[in-house]
């Protein structure tokens, strides 16, 4: 069963009477608005993403030809708000599992725009921390305990000495292959030593809309997915397949997380209303080259859909809701 969301009330604004009680109040651009005041702390990101070709289909950005996401600058924000919206759901961690504080070697995998990366770098100053991802668009200035480099965690890893602590975030869909991304995960961990996978599922409603325009989004999204050799969700944290591999699974722990600031609960407005804004400007992102490529939809009518379910999620009354899992597992000594 999934549970509710506890977040830190000193991390949270909880005392923030100021905030509007619903965010289906508020359009999205002035959701964001709302969260740029309320997070003055928000970098702006200097990133060498410029530096990089990508490849541009229906004005998105892309790392490669194979990956479904963009990499460009509106989903390198998208990214910055989603660790926000984790270290808030975390009371301020960095991760489910406590890290060590003798922690000698991390690995981040698919880092994105390094933001866990950085932090981990930042407060376990004597750690090597690598991140990894398939295109190169971190910040340039950072920690000199951390090393970004580019790699495809779907190849053979190559490094010569294992890691105390692995991080796999946010990369539903991003494997067609969990199983061998695992037992490489396994074959590079030191004995004992902790993989975490945190991600978010499906958007839901609390009270389902008949045929609601979220519906017609997770359908076609799931079936160019499965057209495409990959599954979204969260069926690559099940228990099974990390055992399969050769882990222990310590622990699990799925948090259903409000979109908005809906909830009755002043601790869950700051990470609702950020996880909003990661799923209103996640929905084309995650659907744009999926539905266009493998179901032959048009641009126009992908953006027509997402812009319809952004508004349905916006709507007054309407409490919808999304799953964080958090599993923990462990190389076991021998």
């Amino acid at each position: 069963m999934a549970e509710s969301i506890e977040v830190d009330p000193q991390s949270s604004g909880a005392g923030d009477n100021t905030e509007q009680s619903n965010a289906a109040l508020q359009s999205p651009a002035s959701v964001r608005q709302s969260l740029d005041k309320s997070q003055s702390s928000t970098k702006s990101l200097s990133l060498s993403g410029s530096e990089f070709e990508q490849i541009v289909e229906n004005e998105r950005g892309y790392a490669n030809e194979s990956y479904f996401m963009p990499c460009d600058e509106k989903e390198q924000t998208r990214l910055a708000i989603t660790h926000q919206c984790f270290t808030s759901m975390l009371s301020g961690q960095l991760s489910f599992q406590n890290i060590p504080r003798n922690i000698k070697r991390v690995l981040d995998v698919g880092t994105g725009i390094g933001d866990w990366a950085i932090a981990v770098a930042e407060r376990f100053p004597n750690a090597e921390v690598v991140a990894t991802d398939i295109t190169c668009f971190q910040p340039a200035d950072v920690p000199p305990n951390l090393f970004f480099e580019i790699d495809d965690a779907q190849d053979e890893w190559t490094y010569t000495e294992p890691f105390d602590f692995i991080h796999i975030r946010g990369l539903s869909g991003a494997f067609s292959d969990w199983a061998a991304v695992y037992k490489e995960a396994h074959r590079h961990l030191s004995s004992n030593g902790i993989l975490e996978v945190a991600d978010f599922g499906t958007i839901t409603m609390t009270e389902p809309i008949p045929d609601s325009y979220l519906s017609i989004y997770n359908g076609a999204c799931l079936s160019a997915a499965e057209k495409s050799g990959i599954k979204l969700g969260l069926d690559h944290a099940k228990k099974a397949l990390l055992e399969s591999a050769g882990f222990s699974v310590a622990k699990t722990r799925t948090l259903d997380i409000p979109l908005g600031t809906w909830s009755p609960d002043p601790r869950k407005k700051l990470a609702g209303k950020m996880a909003l804004i990661s799923a209103l400007e996640g929905l084309e992102a995650a659907s744009l080259r999926l539905l266009t490529r493998h179901m032959d939809w048009k641009a126009e009518d992908v953006r027509d859909l997402c812009s319809k379910v952004q508004e349905e999620l916006m709507r007054p009354g309407v409490r919808p809701t999304m799953p964080c899992q958090f599993t923990v597992a462990r190389k076991l000594m021998g």
